[in-house]
């Protein structure tokens, strides 16, 4: 039986992109290589139509955390001051990051299952002067879309540019680079774009300047620019990973870029939430203030997460815990990767099966 991964990364692979990975063994100093770093580079740039001459694709072997660590690392200067926004796991864990490495910051927090106070932000952003704004665009703690447009704008009032972390939004929901003085926006191979975990990016706006002296060696972002615009690279990269993510970008615009993917990532977590409101099932946020690749669930009282879990493993769907104090009264359904509507179609039989009063689907 198929299993589906319904975390929010990894995600169920199609037969393409698994195939992509028994390409020819390839050496990262060879021309051929520096081919395929090209055509990556100028895909993701694509995915939100940006001009190269302004923006790049930074590509780096590693995982979402390890391209946000780059990003914070590469772009604030030694002089700089980050205002970082938290209102789950991985806002916070930008604060940690900047803690790490002695980078200047102030926090402004939000319980978990709130929206970010942007009158917070204000207040913050009016005490002191920042240089950056750093902010989760979907959270995937609670699958909370945060509102970087407003946060962009308050931002660009105190003279701050913005630092995105757009691992679990790049390629699915909208990300206007230019409209919210994006300076750099960190995403994965192994999310929406359906690519295997292993590569990661960051998209940098090529007039930032370099940080002097560099944070770190393995992550400068700068380093990386300076040798990939000339088809090189300054480590090892995963080669069999950018091969996947070269194929999962193909099957991306295939599909209709990014408006595609979001159309059907949407008409997943509609027919799920749909379901399972029916079922007694509540969502934890609004479906307006959810992103379209993860919602939260609240756990009926009764169901225990771990039988929960254990049973819609059986019938072939891992889904995750909430984390935190969320854990034990959440479960968490993504919706991306591989999914047939034959899949869709199990998990709704399987949610049926599961929750009292259930009735089949599909």
């Amino acid at each position: 039986m198929k299993t589906v991964l319904l975390n929010p990364g990894p995600v169920t692979l199609s037969r393409r992109v698994r195939e992509a990975m028994s390409r020819p063994d390839l050496c990262h100093r060879e021309p051929e290589f520096g081919a395929l770093q090209d055509g990556l580079r100028r895909k993701l740039l694509d995915v939100y139509a940006l001009d190269p001459t302004d923006w790049a694709a930074v590509l780096l072997t590693g995982s979402g955390t390890a391209a946000v660590e780059a990003m914070l690392t590469s772009l604030v200067p030694a002089d700089g001051r980050v205002l970082i926004v938290e209102n789950g796991v991985y806002g916070e864990r930008m604060s940690q990051i900047a803690r790490a490495h002695g980078i200047a910051h102030e926090r402004v927090a939000a319980r978990w299952s709130d929206a970010i106070d942007l009158s917070a932000v204000q207040r913050a952003l009016g005490d002191g002067a920042f240089t950056h704004v750093a902010v989760v665009h979907h959270e995937t703690t609670t699958g909370r879309l945060n509102d970087i447009a407003g946060m962009s704008k308050l931002a660009a009032a105190h003279g701050a540019r913005l630092l995105l972390d757009g691992v679990s939004s790049f390629g699915a929901e909208t990300l206007d680079f230019d409209g919210w003085h994006l300076d750099g926006c960190a995403a994965t191979a192994n999310k929406c774009l359906h690519g295997v975990p292993g590569s990661a990016f960051v998209l940098v706006r090529r007039a930032v300047p370099a940080t002097a002296p560099s944070r770190t060696v393995y992550l400068d972002l700068h380093a990386y620019l300076a040798q990939q615009d000339r088809r090189a690279t300054p480590f090892t990269q995963s080669v069999q990973t950018f091969y996947a993510l070269d194929e999962a970008l193909d099957e991306f615009f295939e599909e209709g870029g990014r408006s595609g993917r979001q159309a059907l990532f949407r008409y997943r977590t509609a027919r799920i939430r749909e379901v399972l409101l029916a079922l007694g099932v509540e969502p934890l946020l609004p479906d307006c203030e959810s992103s379209c690749v993860l919602q939260s669930f609240r756990l009926p009282p009764g169901h225990d997460y771990e039988v929960v879990h254990d049973r819609l493993k059986q019938d072939g769907f891992i889904v995750y815990a909430g984390q935190g104090g969320l854990s034990g009264r959440v479960f968490r359904i993504s919706v991306m990767g591989d999914i047939t509507e034959e899949d869709l179609n199990r998990l709704l039989d399987a949610f049926s099966t599961l929750f009292p009063a259930g009735r089949r689907w599909g």
